[in-house]
C-alpha cells in the first residue's frame, strides 16, 4: 500500500512539474510576441497580442509549439478583458 502511495505521490509531482515547465514556455512565447510588437513601435493590446499569436500560428510547423500558440491565444482571448481603446 505505502507503494500505491508514493507512486501517485511521484506521477501527481511529475505532472506538476510538467505544468510549471510549460508554463515558463508559454509566458517566454508570450514574451517574444509582446517583444516584436513592442520593436515595431506599436501599443501592446489584446488585438495586437492576437494577432500577433496568429500570425504565428500561420507560420509554425511544429506540432508542439502549435499547441502552446493556441493555448496562448486562447488564453488572451478568454481571460483579458476587451480592448475599450479602440
Amino acid at each position: 500500500m505505502q507503494n500505491a502511495v508514493s507512486q501517485t505521490d511521484k506521477e501527481m509531482g511529475d505532472r506538476f512539474n510538467a505544468a510549471a515547465n510549460n508554463g515558463a514556455s508559454e509566458m517566454e512565447m508570450l514574451g517574444l510576441a509582446i517583444a516584436e510588437i513592442l520593436q515595431a513601435g506599436n501599443p501592446v493590446t489584446n488585438k495586437a497580442i492576437i494577432a500577433k499569436l496568429i500570425h504565428r500560428l500561420e507560420l509554425e510547423s511544429d506540432p508542439a509549439t502549435l499547441d502552446v500558440y493556441r493555448q496562448l491565444l486562447e488564453l488572451v482571448v478568454h481571460k483579458t478583458p476587451d480592448d475599450l481603446t479602440v
